[in-house]
This record gives structure tokens, sequence and C-alpha cells, in this order.
């Protein structure tokens, strides 16, 4: 017999980019499939009035205009814990109150995809202020100190490796489960639907795609990228600009590959790509494995970008092209591979976030294991 379920779990994310809404909209879908009523909330909203529009829009802007900047200060901060200490607490304090509206005596956790969202939850309940458990979702492979906050309960890792960064920057009781990547993330099931969905997409149906992704806003050095791409004739580049429309024109102006802007149904753009080569090692990452593609990391973003891509290939998953000349090599072997059978398969597990989530909560986890096996 089943145990009771927690009646709500409040989930708590970010619109900064892509990769942490789309961690935090996924884990809702799976804790409503197991009968969890979940609601997801923005903590850029949960500051202060325009706050959060204003630390949206510079971090958009700094990787735009000086990516440098943004790695230099996440070396910083790693370095000098002090300091990253107090960038924790400023935020913590200004999104505290709000954060702790939106948890009621009827939520039985807490969980954050977004590490200042993070700071503030531990502030609350290191100080007693809230009675939920907290979990935080490692949405990287790589883990900065900032995703670490005392008093939250959880930590849950997508690997062992991000498992031990986590640990070592101090956090409690880490778990290791699979990425929150949704089912229609899956291998093509024959030459005829990868066909179809390019035709879906305008793309070439006689040669190998290599898939360009470089996140939500589509920074980085990108054109580079598509260009050297291009030039080793193996695989001709498609690269997904995101919001970024004036990468898009400049591409398709040069006639660099396939230029797309926002795209709506990755999974089924994957499944049209014979490769992804990408930049920050964020979610189209771990849905590129999901759907049995190989991933190889290239030109990678300061920052994120680069400490994920050392994670990702310390794992095995995806292999770091760190010298230029190694991009046709790289490109041949990943081409060739079966992804099933080395890197490029993300890492599953027995039990998913919402699993450990619910068994956070209080509810039995048994029963939700058994259905899941």
């Amino acid at each position: 017999m089943r145990s009771r379920l927690p009646r709500r779990i409040t989930v708590v994310s970010a619109s900064v980019g892509a990769g942490h809404d789309g961690a935090a909209r996924e884990l809702v879908r799976r804790l409503e499939a197991v009968g969890v009523e979940a609601e997801c909330h923005d903590f850029l909203d949960l500051l202060p009035r325009g706050c959060g529009r204003l630390l949206r829009g510079s971090y958009a802007l700094e990787l735009k205009v000086a990516p440098w900047a943004w790695g230099w200060l996440l070396r910083g901060l790693e370095k000098h814990r002090v300091s990253a200490a107090l960038v924790g607490a400023l935020f913590a304090a200004a999104g505290a109150r709000r954060t702790q509206a939106l948890v009621g005596p009827e939520v039985g956790a807490v969980v954050s995809t977004y590490p200042l969202a993070s700071q503030a939850l531990g502030r609350l309940r290191r100080r007693g202020a809230l009675h939920a458990p907290v979990a935080t979702f490692l949405t990287d492979m790589s883990v900065h100190p900032l995703w670490i906050a005392e008093g939250v309960d959880l930590h849950l890792a997508l690997h062992p490796v991000a498992a031990a960064q986590a640990s070592g920057h101090g956090a409690r009781n880490v778990e290791i489960c699979a990425p929150l990547v949704g089912p229609d993330c899956r291998p093509v099931r024959s030459a005829a639907e990868r066909q179809r969905e390019r035709a879906r997409f305008g793309l070439p149906g006689d040669r190998p795609i290599a898939l360009v992704t470089a996140g939500s806003w589509g920074v980085g050095e990108v054109e580079l990228t598509a260009r050297e791409i291009a030039a080793t004739g193996l695989a001709v580049p498609v690269t997904v600009c995101g919001h970024n429309e004036g990468l898009r024109e400049r591409l398709e102006a040069a006639g660099t590959g396939v230029a797309l802007g926002w795209v709506d149904d990755m999974p089924a753009l994957l499944r049209a790509c014979d490769v992804v080569v990408q930049n920050a090692g964020g979610l189209t990452s771990l849905e590129a494995m999901a759907s049995g593609l190989p991933v190889v990391s290239y030109r990678c973003l300061p920052g994120h970008g680069v400490t994920n891509a050392a994670a990702l290939d310390e794992a095995g998953m995806a292999v770091w092209i760190r010298d230029e000349q190694r991009l046709g090599p790289e490109l041949a072997q990943a081409l060739g591979s079966d992804p099933a059978a080395g890197p490029g398969t993300a890492p599953r597990t027995a039990a998913g976030a919402e699993h450990a989530v619910v068994a956070l909560a209080g509810g039995s986890i048994e029963p939700i294991l058994e259905a899941a096996s």
C-alpha cells in the first residue's frame, strides 16, 4: 500500500538562460506524474522590484560583450570563499521574504534549480523560518561554491564527478540521480524518421549534420565554430542561435551551414542530427546524450562553459577539444562512433530527482521506485 505523498512541492528556478527553467519544468512534470501537486516560481521575481531584470540583463550582456569577465568573476568567487559567501548572503537576504511567503504549511519540500535561490532557501532553513526541507538540484556537471548553501538538506548531482565537487565545497547529503531530461529526448528510431525531421527543419538530407549549440542567448565564438566545422568537410554546421537574431543573420549572410533561431522542439531537431558541438555544457548537452548523440565541447565560454567541459570530459561523457587542430579528428571519431557504447551517453541511475524529493518530503519512495523499474 502506498504511503501518503506530500500534498505539494514547490520548485524555485530562475529565468537566466534556459537550463534552470528546463530542469524545473521537467521536475514539476515528473512530480505531477507520481501524484504530487507541484508549482514552479522564478527567483528573479522574488527579488526587490527591478533587481531580477537587472541581474538577468547584466548577465546576458556580460556573456555577449565580455565573457572573459564572467569567467574571471566565477574564478575569483571560487578562490575567495569569503567573497562568495558575501554574494550569497546578499541575494539570500534580498529574496528571503518573498521566498518564504511561497512555502505554506501544506508544502512538503522545496527544490531549487538555481544557486542564488538555494542561498535564500538555505538561509531561511538555517534560521528556522522554513519548516519544509530543502533540496538543491545541481543542473550542471560542474559545481561552483555558490551552489552550496548551509541549511540545504539534500543536494542532487548528475554524476559522481559533480557529487565529488559538491562535497568538496561542503555540501551535505549528496545523492546522484538521472538528469531532468524530458521523455521526448530519445534516439531516432529509423533513417526515415531522421529524414522527416530534417525536412521539417529545412536541413540537407544527404550529409552528416553537426548541431552547434550556444545556449538560449547564442553567445560565445559561435560563428568561428560553425566556420571551422564547415572547413573540415565532415559535416554541415547547423547553428541554433536562440534569441540572438544578429548571430542568425550573420551566419545566413555568410552562407555558413544552416542558421536557426529559437527552436521550440529541440528533441525533434536532435533526432535530425549526427553530433552536437556545444560551448556551455548545459541542458541541451544532456538532452543530446539522452537522444543518443555524441557530444563534443569546443570553444567553450569562460566560467561555467569551461568548468562544465572539464567535468563532462572527466566523466567520459563528452570530449573537450582544447586545440582547434583536434576538431577534425574528434568530429570524425564522433561521427563514426556508437553513442550507446561510450562518451555521449547520459548517466542513468535507479532513481530520478522526483523520487529523492518525495522521499525528502516524507512520502514513501518504495512504490514509486517499483513502478519506475
